[in-house]
């Protein structure tokens, strides 16, 4: 498991909208991943509006997903869900399914659409992703939602002035 992401950003005091749309089915692995962004959040975006949408599993997590988007227009959306494998392929249809949606969803919608629907082998992989304090992709994925709105916002203000190096 790479420990090796972005460093963290800096908070934003700008009133976001962030939208979490999150699995219900392993919902103590999801639940982990949800607590530990939204605490993550708090402290990155202290004025964000934050919205959590539940859906029975990760199947039903694009579409959900899309509607938001379509309808309230969030800065950005955050995707929790966690798959385990079995002894079928069925996980991994599901896994590459999500992720294919999410990824036209925010190209679609130019809209960040933050991906943190995991495809794991054991519930212990899971526990160390989601409910470990030392890497919680529930954490990662507050900080990638931020990071990104940021630059967005920078972007779209930079597109009506002089370009500059966006970093």
């Amino acid at each position: 498991m790479s420990q090796h992401g972005p460093s963290r950003p800096r908070p934003i005091q700008d009133r976001v909208s962030i939208a979490i749309v999150a699995s219900l089915y392993n919902n103590q692995f999801v639940q982990g991943l949800l607590d530990a962004g939204r605490a993550e959040l708090e402290e990155l975006a202290p004025n964000a509006i934050i919205t959590v949408y539940r859906v029975p599993g990760a199947f039903e997590i694009p579409v959900c997903a899309e509607l938001v988007i379509k309808n309230t227009k969030p800065d950005a959306v955050i995707t929790y869900g966690v798959i385990i494998r079995g002894s079928t392929e069925h996980a991994d249809l599901v896994g590459a399914s999500v992720t294919e949606a999410l990824q036209q969803m925010a190209v679609r919608h130019t809209t960040p659409v933050v991906h943190e629907v995991l495809l794991v082998n054991s519930e212990a992989q899971a526990q160390e992703r989601c409910l470990g304090t030392e890497i919680n992709r529930g954490t990662e994925a507050a900080q990638a939602a931020v990071n990104m709105v940021a630059l967005f916002r920078k972007m779209r203000a930079n597109f009506t002035g002089q370009p500059e190096e966006l970093a």
